[in-house]
C-alpha cells in the first residue's frame, strides 16, 4: 500500500488521521505520507491538492536531480537522501519528493529511508513548532535528510584515511586503485545529492518573508544551511583527495614499473657481460687449441719421414745412397717449413 499515513493538524495537534486520500483541505495543516505510490493514487493525492502535472509527472518517475521549483502556489522540492549500507559496503541513494502548499505537505518517497514515520512523530511530539505550518514540515524534512549526510560523510572520511594510510606506506596493489575508483564514484554521486541542497535552503530562505514564514522555521533552516554548507565542502575535499590519490597511485605504480625494468635491464647486462666472457674464454680456447693443432701438425711431418727410414728394412729406396740422410733431414725441414707458412697465413700461429 502506497498510503503511509495521512493526518490533519490543527494547532500543530493531530485531530483525523484515516487510510483515504480524501482528507480535503480542512483543518491547518494536512500531511500524506507515500512510499512509491501508482499513478493512480499519485493522481488522486494531485486532484486533490491541485499538483501540477508537471511536478506530479516527476515524482511518478522519480530518478531527479535534487531541486526546488515553484508551481504557482505550490513548491516542489526534490531530495536525495544517503546512507551507508554496511552489508555491501556502499553508500546507497534515495528520494524523497515533496508537494508544498500553504496548509498541505505531500511526501512521495522512491526507497525506505530516510524513515518520514519517525520524524512525523518527533514533529507530533512538538505542536508549537508543527503549528507553524508547511513551511516547518519541509524545514523539518530537509533537517533529517541532512542530518543523515553526516554519517555517510564519516565513513567516506574513514575510507579515504585507509586509503591515505595505504598509499604513504608505499602500497601498489591493485586493489587499492579499485577502491579509490569506487569511493571516487559514490563521492561524485554524494556530490551531486548534497550540492544543490545549500541553494534550495537559501531560496527558501530568501522567499521567507514574502511568504510570512515564522522566525522559528528561518532559524531552523538556517541551521540545515549551515549543515548543508559543512557536508558539500567536505564532499569537495573528498573528491579533490581521491583524485590526487588517484594521481599518486598511478605514479607510485609507474616507479614500481620502472624499478622492475631497471632491475630486469641490470640482470640481463650481467648476464650479457657474463656471456661475453664465456665467449672469449670460448675464442682464447679455440685460439690455444688451433697452436696446439698446428705445432703437433708440424712435428708430425718430420716424425713420419723419420718412423718411415727408422723400421731398419734391409731393402727401402735410397737407404745404401750416399745423400740420404741429408736429403731426409732436408725434406723434414722442408716439410715442417711449409706447414709453419701455411699455419702462420691462416692466423693459427
Amino acid at each position: 500500500m502506497a498510503l503511509i499515513d495521512n493526518a490533519v493538524y490543527v494547532d500543530g495537534r493531530r485531530v483525523a488521521s484515516q487510510q483515504s486520500l480524501a482528507l480535503g483541505t480542512s483543518g491547518d495543516l494536512s500531511w500524506i505520507g507515500l512510499l512509491r505510490p501508482d499513478p493512480h493514487e499519485l493522481a488522486a493525492v494531485a486532484d486533490e491538492f491541485g499538483l501540477h502535472e508537471n511536478a506530479v509527472e516527476d515524482a511518478q518517475k522519480g530518478h531527479q536531480r535534487a531541486k526546488l521549483e515553484r508551481y504557482g502556489d505550490t513548491l516542489f522540492v526534490v531530495l536525495r537522501p544517503a546512507w551507508y549500507r554496511q552489508e555491501s559496503g556502499t553508500v546507497e541513494f534515495g528520494e524523497v519528493h515533496l508537494f508544498v502548499g500553504a496548509r498541505f505537505v505531500v511526501s512521495v518517497r522512491h526507497a525506505e529511508r530516510p524513515d518520514l514515520a519517525s520524524l512525523r512523530a518527533r514533529c507530533e511530539a512538538d505542536p508549537e513548532f508543527l503549528a507553524k505550518g508547511s513551511e516547518a514540515v519541509t524545514a523539518a524534512v530537509l533537517d533529517e535528510v541532512v542530518d543523515g549526510y553526516a554519517p555517510v560523510v564519516e565513513v567516506l572520511q574513514d575510507e579515504i584515511d585507509e586509503i591515505e594510510d595505504q598509499l604513504f606506506a608505499g602500497q601498489v596493489d591493485p586493489g587499492v586503485s579499485k577502491r579509490i575508483y569506487q569511493l571516487l564514484s559514490e563521492v561524485l554521486a554524494f556530490q551531486r545529492a548534497t550540492k544543490p541542497v545549500p541553494s534550495m535552503v537559501r531560496g527558501l530562505l530568501r522567499g521567507a518573508e514574502k511568504y510570512g514564514v515564522d522566525d522559528d522555521v528561518q532559524h531552523r533552516l538556517r541551521n540545515v544551511l549551515d549543515h548543508a554548507l559543512r557536508v558539500t565542502e567536505r564532499v569537495d575535499s573528498f573528491r579533490a583527495l581521491l583524485e590526487n590519490a588517484l594521481t599518486l597511485h598511478a605514479t607510485l605504480v609507474s616507479q614500481e614499473q620502472n624499478e622492475a625494468m631497471r632491475r630486469m635491464t641490470s640482470a640481463s647486462l650481467a648476464q650479457g657481460e657474463e656471456s661475453r666472457q664465456l665467449a672469449r674464454a670460448a675464442h682464447q680456447q679455440g685460439e690455444e687449441v688451433k697452436k696446439i693443432s698446428s705445432w703437433a701438425a708440424i712435428l708430425f711431418a718430420p716424425g713420419l719421414i723419420a718412423g718411415v727410414y727408422g723400421m731398419n728394412f734391409d731393402h727401402m729406396p735410397e737407404l745404401h745412397w750416399r745423400y740420404g740422410y741429408p736429403v731426409a733431414i732436408l725434406a723434414m725441414l722442408a716439410l715442417a717449413g711449409v706447414l709453419w707458412v701455411l699455419f702462420r697465413k691462416r692466423n693459427w700461429l
